[in-house]
């Protein structure tokens, strides 16, 4: 269950971003004054699409998927957010309300910081204003190279490219546990979960993977790149 929990300080923040080391002590204590971190049980809902948007969003630690839903109710896993990400910037300025659902992967942690005040300060300080749009396009390129890294791919490329995200990406491990289902694997980059059973299988077989359960183990990287580069 979601909990409020005491708020650090972000001039004193590990986890900082980047993005605000652009601002000085005055303008991070403004911040500390309108802002809440809550904290997230693995599959609690962060934000539901089609909620109003009243909140800059930042993952301070955990994982998070970016989920959106069609017409015909078929789900889409647009994203991945890991720890340090701005997981709200795909709508924050241009639609009034949240275009996907944000669900926790894992126990996670997000600041919650008032859209006003956000807005506000990019106002008041160019610097500031430049690096965080530097960020939105970020976030918006990444999208879109992933969905073209996937939709150029076969059925094996796909997934090779799944297990290669977490190793590379997400964890810097060989050995993870694989924080979403075989039916998330399909919903992220468009295929049946029988499909996604069938390859992963297939590359158990393969000597590619070891799996246990959601525990995954990278056997040999180097050839799964190698799929991933043939598509």
């Amino acid at each position: 269950m979601s909990k409020i929990l005491d708020t650090s300080r972000c001039t004193h923040c590990v986890y900082r971003s980047w993005a605000f080391d652009k601002l000085g002590q005055q303008d991070l204590r403004r911040i500390d004054d309108h802002k809440q971190e809550v904290f997230y049980e693995k599959g609690e809902v962060i934000c539901r699409e089609g909620e109003a948007i009243k909140s800059f969003l930042y993952l301070r630690k955990g994982l998070v998927k970016l989920l959106t839903t069609e017409k015909n109710d078929k789900q889409h896993i647009i994203s991945i957010a890991k720890p340090l990400d701005f997981i709200g910037l795909l709508s924050i300025f241009s639609n009034p309300l949240h275009i996907y659902t944000i669900t926790a992967l894992e126990d996670s942690v997000v600041c919650f910081v008032d859209l006003t005040l956000i807005r506000d300060m990019m106002r008041e300080n160019g610097e500031f204003a430049l690096d965080f749009l530097e960020k939105s396009s970020k976030v918006a390129d990444d999208v879109i190279h992933t969905r073209l890294s996937i939709n150029t791919k076969q059925l094996r490329g796909r997934i090779a490219y799944i297990l290669l995200l977490f190793a590379n990406h997400i964890y810097g491990a060989n050995d993870f546990e694989l924080p979403i289902s075989r039916k998330e694997i399909a919903q992220l980059i468009d295929m049946s979960t029988e499909n996604v059973i069938r390859i992963l299988s297939e590359f158990r077989k393969d000597k590619l993977i070891e799996i246990e359960g959601k525990f995954i183990r990278v056997l040999d990287p180097e050839r799964l790149q190698r799929i991933y580069d043939l598509g």
